[in-house]
């Protein structure tokens, strides 16, 4: 069903199609439909109805990339809006970002809640649980709700009038000190500017990242740096297994162990790090002298420090 939802801080009014699932559904607003092409439709697939509906997944998406709005009027389950605002080049996109409507939950929120969402606003009644996504909260601009913006989205677009909470843009450092367990921290940026987050992460931080660098000042989960494709992503702590995993070009360091399993199927580009068992082809090497520069330049001191290539 199609309905104006009043009180919309925005120039015009946008359609907003309203949808009411029975049980918490997951992956509502998924752009990837839960990663359709590891499981080619067999777990999720664009034309299933969301339960309790006769809206289907690929609705919801094609609402949102039009500009119109979604709103749940229920508890939403995990990965809510998973890669929003990418245009994918599997389902024929371009592979870039694209602008898009906003998200309203009228209940809670699971956990992994915009994992490398780009565009796009979340508001939230309920609860959140943790691990969120690539989200930062900013005072909201709707009455009773709780409102997330993507992560790339605030460091490639700017604020544009959004006030931070537990976070801090000048220039081209972008500090979050919220507090909060996240995933996918800075993914697919493609700007020469620092995210800088105090605190632990979980999955795959700097996915998908062009450049720039993502620093985390803690420990981060598995899949660091997975898909990397340029940039630099500084792990301050150890990392969980699959460090680089299908890494194309760019940096990672970890001050610290980088698990197992470290650079599974890499292209380009290298690990610095302490401690790690990589996967064949990629070994162990000794550091050059400008490895020596680049951790110097990053705060450590590179005697400890192992290369894996």
């Amino acid at each position: 069903m199609f309905k104006i939802f009043g009180g919309k801080k925005k120039e015009e009014e946008r359609e907003v199609l309203e949808i009411e699932p029975e049980g918490r559904v997951d992956c509502l607003c998924d752009f990837t439909f839960n990663f359709h092409w590891q499981h080619n439709g067999e777990k999720m697939d664009p034309s299933w109805l969301i339960p309790g509906t006769e809206i289907t997944f690929g609705t919801v998406v094609e609402h949102l990339k039009q500009g119109g709005d979604v709103r749940i009027i229920a508890d939403a389950g995990h990965r809510l809006s998973s890669s929003m605002g990418v245009d994918l080049q599997y389902f024929g996109g371009t592979g870039k970002d694209i602008p898009v409507g906003d998200v309203y939950v009228e209940g809670d929120v699971d956990s992994r809640m915009g994992i490398s969402m780009t565009r796009g606003s979340i508001y939230v009644k309920g609860e959140v649980k943790e691990p969120m996504g690539n989200l930062v909260e900013v005072r909201s601009s709707q009455k009773n709700y709780r409102q997330f913006r993507s992560i790339t989205d605030i460091a490639t677009n700017g604020l544009q009038g959004d006030k931070l909470v537990g976070a801090h843009l000048e220039g081209k450092k972008f500090t979050i000190q919220d507090g909060t367990v996240k995933d996918t921290v800075g993914a697919r940026l493609d700007r020469d500017l620092q995210i800088i987050f105090q605190g632990n992460v979980d999955l795959s931080t700097g996915i998908l990242m062009r450049q720039g660098l993502v620093r985390v000042n803690g420990n981060a989960g598995k899949n660091t740096g997975a898909l990397l494709n340029g940039g630099t992503v500084v792990i301050n702590g150890d990392t969980d297994d699959f460090t680089a995993i299908d890494m194309i070009k760019g940096h990672i360091i970890v001050n610290g162990d980088a698990g197992k399993f470290l650079a599974a199927n890499k292209k380009n580009g290298y690990v610095l790090a302490k401690k790690g068992s990589p996967i064949p082809p990629a070994t162990e090497k000794k550091l050059e002298i400008s490895d020596h520069n680049v951790l110097l330049t990053m705060g450590f001191r590179p005697q400890s420090f192992k290369k894996f290539e």
